[in-house]
């Protein structure tokens, strides 16, 4: 390794320098700088981080890997890192306070300068707690401090928006598939439900309400239960846009038509939901746009910059699997 042969020093001791965990003499240190600035081995940014005891990578806490949701917002981080030279480390919390709770340590043991926090379980104490040691940008919190910045969407008003869109349609009987309901996201979609039934002066019918919990197949599921007990409806809301895929598959081998037979709404606008059979209508968070913020973010409080960022609202995204009722 040339870095290590110019400064005199075991490659093990520059990969620990530069990962922030080496204990090593300022002249060590000084050496290893000026080897990478020499040899051109790391952008200049990661030399002056270096200069100032930083680590220059973030740490950034998923809740599911596999997930497209994060997929996009992931796209987002990656781009609001251009040019800063900080890499990112990925872990995941699993939708689990505990297991967040411990990726966070990790994170910490590892010496990152920030950490970006993409939903989750933990309560805003037990974050704030965290930012206390590094800063910390998280999404689904409203949280503002001078090392914890939180996003929070409004999700009642998102769901509002999709129901309203189908009464306006005039649909009277709407099923909705939920998420999770210890999920606080879940709950704030069905209230918004619940608010575009009232003003509409439709009586809520808890037997339209199956729960789910964000995946293909409780779509699925969900719809065959509304199925199994009979159920009358004439439009469906899925609480996000995995829960309409499966819920739309359902509907096609009973077959039933979208948007013919049945209207049906997701939650989220990843990008496959443009690919649909048909095209899905759904309303759009601003994934992306919420990943690339919150790294802007975090980099202005690692800087010692005031800690701002506001991200776009929710709007309702119509395509071909509405109609309205004949």
């Amino acid at each position: 390794m040339d870095v290590a042969r110019l400064a005199g020093v075991s490659p093990s001791t520059v990969s620990r320098i530069l990962n922030g965990t080496a204990r090593v003499s300022d002249d060590k240190r000084d050496a290893v700088l000026a080897a990478i600035e020499k040899v051109k081995f790391a952008p200049n940014q990661m030399a002056q981080g270096l200069k100032k005891g930083r680590s220059m990578t973030i740490g950034i806490v998923v809740q599911d890997i596999s997930s497209p949701f994060f997929d996009e917002t992931l796209r987002g981080v990656d781009d609001g890192l251009k040019n800063t030279g900080y890499a990112s480390v990925i872990v995941s919390g699993h939708w689990d306070a505990e297991e967040e709770a411990d990726r966070i340590r990790l994170l910490l043991a590892r010496k990152v300068d920030g950490i970006i926090l993409l939903s989750g379980r933990m309560s805003d104490q037990t974050v704030l707690n965290f930012s206390t040691q590094r800063p910390i940008v998280s999404t689904g919190r409203a949280l503002h401090t001078a090392s914890a910045l939180g996003f929070k969407l409004d999700n009642e008003a998102g769901a509002y928006l999709a129901v309203h869109h189908l009464i306006e349609l005039g649909h009277r009987r709407i099923a909705f598939i939920t998420g999770p309901a210890n999920n606080i996201d879940a709950g704030e979609r069905l209230a918004g439900y619940t608010r575009a039934l009232k003003e509409a002066g439709i009586a809520l019918d808890d037997k339209l309400i199956v729960e789910g919990n964000y995946h293909e197949s409780s779509g699925m599921l969900a719809m065959n239960q509304l199925f199994d007990t009979h159920q009358q409806f004439t439009a469906v809301f899925a609480a996000n846009d995995l829960t309409a895929y499966g819920a739309r598959l359902a509907l096609y081998r009973k077959g039933i038509r979208v948007p013919d037979d049945i209207s049906l709404v997701g939650f989220d606008d990843l990008p496959g939901s443009s690919y649909t059979t048909p095209p899905l209508t759904t309303v759009r968070q601003p994934l992306y746009d919420i990943g690339r913020i919150a790294t802007q973010a975090l980099m202005r409080i690692i800087n010692g910059e005031p800690a701002r960022g506001e991200v776009p609202p929710l709007e309702l995204v119509v395509r071909e699997t509405t109609r309205r009722v004949r």
